[in-house]
């Protein structure tokens, strides 16, 4: 057995809970996913059967004989084995030889529970379409709200709200639109001229509220509306709605209000594209877009500051500061907590603003955080069981989660559930009547004052029409059945946490192992659980030169459909470090440990560094029943292939 590897007896408390959690590399699980699905076929049939039993059978016992029948049976079952042998070509998410892009195995109760669903067929467009997963998506809200520090009792007037999406691209949209409705509302109250609610003298006033303060006029709008005669009712309503920026356009809008520019969203260099995406999308267009530098691959909230001070100086509005948790390419963390400070500074001083972070990675982590009351667990509770996770930054950073006023999170990553399941939240849910639509065949009546009724027509709201239902049960019944604490889900991701803390540490062991052969680097000590890897064969000073020895060790390393999958060893995926995101006192400190010439970078591809990059989600990268860490089995089988490439030449 493995030195490093604990007797199965010894393993840590929870184990036998996560051998439960998924089908397994081996497909250990098989028979216990078989029943699942087969006990609840037959509940979903007899369901059929039961809803009018006085019904005769449409279908009968003869057809199933006929030549045409069979013929049909023939053709799909032809059809469905073609494409069952050419999904074997599939990348294998599910082994802990997969340590690539951001997916892993499956959890069984969402697989189990999506595939319960998909029969029901339920369209979470509205409770006509889908009277159970609808109430069951505003629960995932509240599932998610209570993980970020949020509001989630529906009693209070603050609650939180969330729903799923496709992914984190559409969430990412979903924050800039209710960010820029509730940015522009106070100004159209303003511009409407409604009596006895207080508003900012001038338009630059009303249009930089803070997001609490806007937040609290939709309200008051609300109750003013509520005590006023239906005729003054009606009327208001047009005035007001006349006046929003949804009805106007961003042309007009701005146009009759002239000392208003539009506004900004700011967001580190290492921010997802979606931002790119959305700010296109939604008028804005991609020069508001700006991109902050960042300081050990977090945004550096100095030049926050500084970019807060030139938009005062210059009054130009922002819209979202961004913060990320957990980056696309490494896994780092901002300074959530700083970029909530900066907000309320800048408010203070008449330049309001949203926080939305982008958990669409990290946002699970979260669960690590949390006690089975949803309190906030301290940093040592937390640390106990990991080398040097949380780091102090990390902790301050998901601590102040619950002050943003909105998250995206990806079910779909690091809640091991099927794509695609993104999902946004929002910390007030009294914003969100800002974003309502109106379709009589789809939505019906006024909508009710507590809080579940409010959403049962949830396509008023978001930016999907019709979208599964079988998504959100699996996202559901996974939550329930491991709740989003320490104690339970966040089994999980202190296992990876635990794989990244070893691999880095193994690739320390090999940078010295191979310090003849090659240079090898890890740029930044993990945050979460991924870990990059920077190579450069030992006298190399070129950075072209380097990055095409990086393209062949990944042309090894990534799935190719032309061979057979069991003829990769492993699979691992790459990105790149680039100067203007790194800085120039980071571009230096890694070229220089990495052996390269700064000057290079100008050469042909030279313009970046790549890097190997590393997911380490899988639970069983260290496989203490059989005393295998495939951490090792991977770095010895990347020892023996960096050799073979130099010698080849």
């Amino acid at each position: 057995m493995n030195a490093q590897l604990k007797a199965p007896e010894a393993a840590s408390d929870g184990r036998h809970t996560v051998d439960a959690c998924f089908l397994g590399p081996y497909g250990e699980n098989d028979t216990l996913l078989e029943k699942l699905v087969v006990e609840f076929l037959r509940d979903h049939v007899y369901w059929r059967r039961n809803f009018h039993p006085e019904d005769p059978p449409a279908i009968s016992t003869a057809a199933a004989q006929h030549p045409e029948y069979l013929a049909f049976e023939a053709r799909m079952r032809r059809e469905l084995h073609q494409l069952s042998a050419a999904l074997k070509k599939s990348v294998p998410f599910h082994s802990p030889r997969y340590i690539g892009h951001m997916a892993s195995d499956l959890l069984l109760p969402g697989l189990a529970a999506q595939i319960l669903t998909l029969p029901y067929n339920p369209n979470n467009v509205s409770e006509d379409a889908a009277p159970v997963t609808v109430e069951l998506e505003v629960q995932v809200g509240l599932q998610l709200a209570r993980m970020l520090g949020y509001v989630h009792d529906p009693a209070r007037p603050d609650c939180a709200f969330g729903h799923l999406t496709s992914g984190g691209t559409v969430a990412n949209y979903q924050a800039l639109r209710l960010a820029l409705a509730l940015k522009a509302f106070p100004v159209a109250l303003q511009a409407a001229g409604v009596p006895d609610i207080v508003l900012p003298e001038d338009a630059w006033g009303a249009f930089n509220l803070a997001p609490r303060e806007s937040t609290l006029l939709v309200e008051q709008w609300q109750q003013w509306l509520a005590q006023a005669s239906p005729a003054d009712r009606r009327l208001w309503q047009a005035r007001v709605r006349e006046e929003r920026i949804e009805q106007r356009g961003l042309a007009d809008f701005f146009a009759a209000h002239p000392t208003l520019q539009v506004p900004k969203v700011l967001a580190p260099i290492t921010a997802h594209y979606s931002w790119s995406k959305g700010c296109k999308l939604l008028g804005l267009g991609r020069a508001q877009l700006e991109l902050l530098p960042e300081r050990g691959m977090r945004v550096d909230t100095d030049a926050l500051e500084e970019t807060l001070e030139r938009c005062l100086r210059e009054q130009q509005p922002v819209l979202l500061a961004v913060a990320v948790m957990g980056t696309t390419e490494y896994g780092t963390v901002d300074p959530i907590d700083g970029v909530v400070a900066a907000r309320e500074r800048f408010a203070a001083r008449g330049l309001g603003f949203g926080v939305h972070v982008d958990a669409a990675w990290g946002g699970y982590l979260a669960t690590l955080f949390r006690n089975e009351d949803g309190s906030l667990r301290t940093r040592d509770e937390v640390a106990s069981g990991f080398t040097a996770f949380p780091s102090p930054d990390v902790y301050a950073a998901v601590a102040a989660l619950g002050d943003t006023d909105s998250v995206t999170v990806d079910p779909h990553k690091l809640g091991y559930l099927p794509y695609g399941a993104g999902a946004f939240i929002c910390r007030d849910h009294r914003a969100v009547a800002l974003l309502s639509e109106e379709a009589d065949y789809v939505f019906h009546g006024d909508a009710p004052k507590d809080y579940l009724g409010r959403y049962r027509s949830l396509g008023q709201f978001i930016p999907e029409g019709s979208k599964s239902g079988a998504a959100v049960a699996g996202v559901y019944v996974t939550h329930k059945v491991l709740p989003l604490d320490h104690a339970h889900f966040g089994l999980l991701p202190a296992q990876t946490i635990r794989s990244a803390e070893a691999f880095h540490a193994r690739a320390l062991r090999f940078a010295e192992e191979m310090a003849g052969v090659v240079r090898a680097v890890v740029p930044f000590p993990p945050d979460s659980n991924l870990v990059c890897f920077a190579l450069n064969p030992a006298g190399n000073r070129d950075v072209a030169a380097a990055n095409a020895f990086v393209r062949r060790v990944h042309d090894e390393l990534r799935c190719d459909p032309r061979q057979p999958l069991q003829n990769k060893q492993f699979f691992g995926s790459v990105t790149t470090l680039r100067p203007e995101a790194l800085g120039e006192e980071e571009t230096h400190r890694i070229l220089d440990a990495l052996g390269l010439d700064v000057a290079t970078l100008d050469g042909e591809g030279g313009d970046k560094l790549m890097i190997l990059r590393h997911t380490l989600m899988n639970p069983y990268l260290i496989d203490r029943e059989n005393g295998i860490s495939y951490i090792d089995l991977y770095f010895d089988h990347l020892a023996a292939r960096l050799r073979a490439l130099l010698a080849k030449g």
